[in-house]
């Protein structure tokens, strides 16, 4: 006996169960490590708002975010992270804890997609679509908190039900899938879609098979609860005096708009070519073809097929038919777990019965496929919003970067496609296995691509906590005045509002938001408690309460005492033990960032004096010579400074007090510059002068 053939018959003695385990465990340990590489969340709001509800439910049992109860947003994926933030105070511990549990979690996807793979595929092949399933670009969400990690192998989980259910639809078959769908929408109200798939799946199969009306009488248990469900649910949200659209949750607000038709034919055809090319086309060509001709195919096959068309069809359409009005982006985010069906497709190319071997429905399907991805505008999705909801376009960004302009990208792709396409149709079935390689090797790339690339998560989330954190530990407020203290943070309309994410998310103490001068931009409709300032700098709510407070964190000066600094943001911690008051005051800052316009005008109250140190700089991309900012206090000159485009320096100004103990320092830039006018592509019209990166009171 060969070496090969010897090491092969071993391979066969060890229990399928074995390698199943294996490829979970090396999933773990590999999402382990890449997750480490995520120093913080970046994916705002909604990794801070899973993580409140995470750390609500591991403390008392409740969903509350920032102290408010939350009943809009799937409970699933806060419950299976819990823990984490159960066992570990330090918070950096406990992240690391959650994003291990999402490594496990999204792993043992391959465990639904093997038995899934087996009702048509051989042991070997179901074996090679589990590893592929745990290969996928998108399992790089394993280092984010979001509800993709449990729900990817729930949604995989209920494909398998479904399958199983057509196969043998017993009354207990068709209870579990229910149950099924109900878990994955407490995860994703996506889930939606799921319903009318599963049931349109009998129909079509009944269709497929030639006895529509003797199987439809088989499912009476499924549609009979789904209707006594469905009257139950209206009926009761019409009785509390409800609109029915409220069982959508947070997801409600995706009903409010009207939809183009045209908008969402032109989403659903970006969409699905945006998965094509994700999937590496191969398995698209096979999926496409086993659709077109499912009567050919084995029993197992023939199921399969029912059940991936309608899911897959009603997902996309549901995805395209939000991103056209919601995002008006490509939501691959919401559509990569439809990928391990074009997988397992794909190894089906090597059987006998499952892709179909006649010419005709296979070319076709190599046309559709292979003619797809032309269709990507990649000018209008490859922008910064493809880090996070679009990884499958990542790696045509780095061919961008390599010189191929984006109006070539899509003759690019296109080329790709069609090779792919048609060497799936002329190679020979033999040497089917070949697909799978390349498509495996095809995710490795595009993962390495999107992980550490230029625009990759890795170089993303690290931004996000320089923009966020700047002191060694993230928990540097919990480290100063203790986990159960309760600290208010000061949120003023002239900040960043990364700071405050970050800060909140690391540090148990921060419990209440103020937001001064106007909500937080970039909230996403998080609790915050909006106030405005007196005359003296007393912080007032709307109902004319005076809010107290031990601890406050602000990007301003507060009356108390400072007890550590982040001077890198620009946010101190104080010991307040009473009213907020405010003794600075900033206008004429933009308030998503820290540009200024012509004038940016500062105020200090108890003003004793001193100096105001003030961070500047510029942007090399807006201004080709230097910016001209000046400083006058009272109407008189307090100081001159020039800013060349790379450079950051502070400037200095002395503060002389008035009668009233006030300090008022107006700066005056030189030029303004707006980015839609210099910079190709930018639809930033506003009118920008510096970054005012700090402001510090030195008495």
């Amino acid at each position: 006996m060969s070496t090969i053939a010897a090491a092969r018959a071993r391979a066969v003695a060890v229990p399928v169960s074995f390698w199943l385990l294996a490829i979970v465990a090396v999933s773990c340990v590999l999402r382990g490590a890449l997750a480490h590489r995520i120093p913080t969340p970046w994916i705002m709001v909604d990794e801070l708002i899973y993580s409140e509800l995470a750390k609500s439910f591991a403390a008392h049992g409740h969903f509350l975010v920032r102290g408010v109860p939350s009943t809009g947003y799937g409970f699933v994926y806060p419950v299976l992270i819990a823990p984490a933030f159960r066992l570990f105070g330090s918070v950096p511990d406990a992240y690391a804890a959650a994003k291990a549990i999402n490594g496990v979690m999204m792993s043992l996807a391959a465990v639904p997609v093997y038995f899934l793979a087996r009702r048509l595929l051989t042991p070997a092949s179901s074996l090679l679509a589990a590893a592929l399933s745990v290969a996928i670009p998108s399992m790089l969400y394993t280092g984010m908190l979001m509800t993709e990690n449990a729900f990817y192998p729930l949604f995989l989980g209920v494909c398998l039900l479904l399958v199983l259910t057509l196969e043998r639809p017993t009354a207990l078959r068709q209870i579990a899938l229910l149950a099924s769908c109900g878990i994955a929408f407490a995860t994703r109200a996506q889930a939606v879609a799921l319903l009318p798939a599963i049931l349109v799946a009998p129909v079509l199969h009944g269709w497929i098979e030639q006895d529509l009306r003797r199987r439809i009488r088989r499912y009476s248990t499924l549609y009979g609860i789904v209707a006594a469900a469905v009257v139950l649910a209206l009926g009761t949200t019409v009785a509390r005096g409800r609109s029915p659209l409220s069982l959508l949750g947070a997801y409600q607000a995706a009903t409010n708009h009207g939809y183009s038709v045209s908008a969402v034919l032109h989403y659903i055809l970006w969409h699905a070519a945006e998965l094509d090319l994700y999937c590496g086309v191969a398995g698209f060509v096979a999926l496409l073809a086993l659709w077109l001709a499912p009567r050919s195919a084995s029993p197992g096959a023939r199921a399969f097929a029912a059940a991936s068309l309608p899911v897959s069809v009603l997902l996309l359409v549901e995805v395209a038919a939000f991103a056209s009005r919601q995002s008006s982006r490509i939501e691959e985010r919401n559509d990569f777990y439809l990928a391990p069906l074009a997988i397992i497709a794909l190894l089906g190319l090597a059987g006998d019965r499952v892709v179909t071997r006649a010419r005709r429905p296979l070319i076709v399907a190599a046309l559709v496929a292979g003619a797809l991805p032309v269709a990507i505008p990649f000018k209008q999705f490859v922008t910064t919003s493809a880090v996070s909801d679009t990884f499958g376009l990542l790696p045509w960004w780095w061919l961008q970067d390599q010189g191929v302009h984006f109006g070539a990208l899509r003759f690019v792709a296109l080329a790709c496609g069609l090779l792919v396409a048609a060497a799936v149709v002329v190679v020979p079935r033999r040497f089917a296995l070949a697909f799978a390689v390349l498509t495996a090797t095809y995710f490795v790339l595009s993962s390495i691509v999107v992980e550490n690339g230029v625009h990759g998560i890795h170089r993303t989330a690290v931004g996000s906590l320089w923009a966020g954190i700047r002191v060694k530990h993230p928990d540097w407020i919990d480290r100063t005045v203790g986990r159960d203290a309760n600290v208010a943070f000061v949120w003023h309309s002239a900040g960043e509002t990364r700071p405050l994410w970050n800060n909140e998310f690391f540090n148990r103490s921060v419990q209440t938001v103020y937001t001064v001068n106007g909500p937080d931009p970039g909230d996403g409709g998080l609790p915050e408690t909006p106030v405005h300032e007196r005359a003296d700098g007393t912080l007032v709510t709307a109902a004319g309460g005076v809010p107290t407070a031990e601890y406050a964190v602000s990007y301003v000066d507060l009356a108390g005492t400072p007890l550590v600094h982040d001077r890198g943001i620009g946010l101190t911690l104080f010991r307040v033990n009473g009213p907020l008051v405010i003794l600075t005051r900033i206008t004429g800052l933009y308030p998503s960032d820290t540009w200024s316009g012509r004038h940016v005008t500062y105020r200090r109250a108890r003003c004793t004096g001193g100096h105001l140190v003030v961070a500047l700089g510029t942007d090399e991309h807006l201004f080709d010579s230097a910016q001209i900012v000046t400083a006058t206090e009272g109407g008189r000159p307090a100081g001159r400074i020039s800013l060349l485009p790379t450079e950051q320096k502070p400037f200095i100004v002395r503060l002389h007090p008035d009668a009233a103990g006030m300090c008022l320092v107006r700066f005056t830039m030189s030029k303004l510059r707006v980015p839609a006018r210099v910079q190709p592509g930018s639809t930033d019209h506003r009118a920008l002068g510096a970054h005012f990166l700090t402001f510090n009171y030195v008495r």
